[in-house]
């Protein structure tokens, strides 16, 4: 029999949507922050020729620049004041993530609920003001030694710099927490798919134009598109996927009326992560590459030249240490968002267990083992699917937009926001069936 909030769910329609105004609201507020952004990837940082900037990036893009690039939603190819993109925040996340599990204080906080929350927040902000400042110099530094790129070079042009890019990403990190709180869904993650669905008709304009010149036969165009069907459809069914384990509840006796015991599952997604090992993955590599690629421009030294092509995008040592960050965020994040002794310490003390496994550590060690297990298929779908445009990249040249990162974080993010949007919709016709049943109360 089908619960209340799969009942409420099948009677969604359009009507349902009109009558919710708050919804809408949200809505609106989403798109007009994600415009804002979008703006803000067209205005340049001061003191760079448009023209010879153009060229050094035309040259570049094949490199790390042009996965730099998706993320920032087309600002680094006009070096825009949103370029960072929010590429410093996720990195800085990822450090602070880190160490609250290896710092007793921070760990401490964690604890300590909202409060905690905000001041790990906090520090995350601080430590992605310092990535900012880093990786912003390193630009600008890199853009003095590109020719003819800077029209006055020297400490002024370093300095504004900084400050442009830094104060963009620092607006972009205030816009995301404002659609998580008045918009619908994830603001981080809105604004990055916000950037890859801007970037997709020039990505599809460029593999026609390769086609049209001979560059990319008519195979190759129909295969990729082949792929990107075949990639989108793998990820809805591993997104959608569910280990489910039986959950028992003995029967219950109330007054002088014995009710018989119920069954339910306790749903463990195969992929619980989600998309965040892709992005933090892709992040910190973006970091060291991104300094490597800069500073082995002009006079480097022989061993930072060497780093640099190593880490360039589809090279072997890439793809390994993105394959391996993924696989470690997958089974880490997950340890963070999914407590194991909780749940087992939940169902023990509302009288639920799993058949055949005692209540308490023993509940507790079967679900880790089935969520590792699951864990590690799940990490594997992310690796091959993330890798699968590096590959196509590296042997064809094309952009690597049509292919598994982009269509992930594109997939992912609009399954949670629709399923955020369906939850708004059931809240609100469940508390239409509450007036309704008050005023029904009344009237009797």
């Amino acid at each position: 029999m089908a619960s209340a909030a799969e009942q409420l769910a099948k009677n969604l329609n359009f009507g349902t949507f009109a009558k919710a105004k708050a919804l809408q609201q949200r809505i609106w507020f989403t798109l007009g922050a994600l415009l804002v952004y979008r703006l803000g990837t067209y205005i340049p940082v001061p003191g760079i020729d448009p023209d010879a900037y153009a060229q050094t990036f035309k040259q570049a893009s094949t490199g790390i620049f042009g996965m730099f690039d998706m993320f920032a939603g087309g600002a680094v190819q006009r070096m825009a004041i949103f370029a960072l993109n929010l590429i410093p925040y996720i990195t800085a996340s990822i450090v602070v993530q880190v160490m609250t599990t290896a710092v007793p204080k921070l760990e401490a906080l964690k604890k300590e609920g909202e409060q905690g929350r905000r001041k790990i927040n906090q520090y995350t902000r601080y430590l992605a003001v310092v990535f900012c400042v880093i990786q912003a110099y390193g630009i600008a530094r890199g853009l003095e030694g590109s020719q003819g790129v800077v029209l006055n070079p020297g400490w002024f042009f370093q300095l504004s710099t900084v400050i442009t890019l830094v104060g963009g990403t620092m607006f972009l990190m205030w816009l995301g927490e404002q659609i998580t709180s008045r918009g619908i869904g994830n603001g981080i993650s809105l604004i990055i798919f916000a950037g890859i669905v801007a970037n997709l008709p020039a990505t599809v304009v460029q593999t026609l134009e390769l086609s049209r010149t001979g560059a990319l036969s008519t195979f190759w165009v129909i295969a990729l598109l082949l792929i990107a069907i075949v990639v989108i459809a793998v990820i809805v069914f591993f997104e959608r996927a569910q280990r489910r384990l039986l959950i028992q509840y003995p029967k219950r006796q109330v007054g002088n009326k014995m009710f018989q015991g119920d069954t339910s599952h306790l749903p463990l997604k195969l992929n619980t992560s989600g998309v965040i090992p892709v992005i933090f993955g892709s992040s910190l590599l973006l970091l060291p590459a991104t300094i490597a690629s800069f500073a082995a421009q002009g006079d480097a030294p022989q061993w930072l030249q060497v780093t640099s092509a190593l880490l360039g995008r589809g090279q072997p040592l890439y793809l390994i240490l993105f394959a391996a960050l993924i696989m470690f965020f997958a089974f880490f994040y997950t340890s963070i968002v999914f407590n194991p002794t909780e749940t087992a310490d939940n169902l023990k003390r509302s009288g639920g267990f799993i058949p055949g496994i005692r209540p308490g550590e023993r509940t507790a060690a079967h679900i880790d083992y089935v969520l590792t297990r699951i864990t590690l298929v799940g990490g594997l779908y992310l690796t091959v699917v993330a890798l699968i445009p590096e590959m196509i990249h590296s042997q064809l040249n094309v952009s690597q937009f049509i292919g598994g990162t982009s269509l992930l974080i594109m997939v992912t993010v609009t399954l949670d926001t629709v399923s955020q949007v369906q939850s708004h919709l059931i809240a609100q016709q469940y508390e239409g069936l509450v007036k309704r049943s008050r005023l029904g109360s009344r009237k009797k």
